[in-house]
């Protein structure tokens, strides 16, 4: 399995209108649930006015098999009706993401009402087509999926240590060099078994990062 995935480029937004009611929706790149919450209640207080603040999100996640780390298929996910009936709006809203094979994103669609009921049909119709607008309007680009890690090592490792990280092309976060040396780099999931027998052949110390 690649361990490349789409996401969007940046926030866009679309906008269906039915019988009165507006339909407005929003697209955010977003790379951890601790994301989602601010963003919405944003929303939420900007169109206090609104019926409705209805949503999805995929989060791309990393899998852990038996045969190594693989990018999951279905990631971390939501959907939320916000008091539609079920099935009408956070369904079909992930279901525009899913579609354009994406992760990392959260749409979030705000009903004002126009005082004509849509029936169910009509629901379905208007938050699929506001979500696929604000997806529609948004750039895409790929993403390397990653495992981020940590190693320790006394001073005379270093010139193996960047060589490891050079054969393998391993992009570095940070590196600190104030008593011993540590370098924080991202290994991406294909190659993690490869380069942490490496390290540890080297005799260094390797530490998963969890954020």
């Amino acid at each position: 399995m690649s361990d490349i995935y789409t996401t969007i480029r940046s926030e866009s937004q679309g906008l269906f209108k039915d019988k009165g009611s507006r339909f407005i929706a929003y697209a955010f790149p977003v790379r951890s649930e601790e994301e989602v919450k601010p963003l919405l209640d944003a929303l939420r207080k900007e169109h206090h006015a609104a019926r409705h603040c209805c949503y999805a999100y995929r989060i791309s996640s990393i899998e852990r098999t038996p045969s190594g780390p693989v990018l999951s298929k279905e990631g971390i996910w939501r959907a939320s009706d916000d008091g539609e009936p079920s099935g009408t709006a956070g369904r079909q809203i992930l279901g525009q993401i899913d579609s354009a094979g994406l992760q990392d994103v959260l749409v979030a669609v705000v009903r004002y009402f126009g005082g004509i009921l849509l029936g169910v049909p009509g629901l379905i119709r208007a938050y699929r087509s506001a979500a696929a607008d604000a997806l529609s309007n948004a750039g895409r680009a790929e993403v390397q999926a990653v495992l981020r890690y940590t190693l320790r090592f006394p001073y005379e490792k270093q010139p193996e240590v960047e060589k490891m990280i050079k054969d393998y092309r391993l992009a570095v976060t940070k590196r600190d060099f104030s008593e011993d040396c540590s370098v924080e780099m991202e290994i991406p999931p294909s190659l993690e078994f490869k380069v942490v027998e490496h390290i540890e052949k080297m005799g260094i110390f390797i530490n998963h990062n969890n954020t």
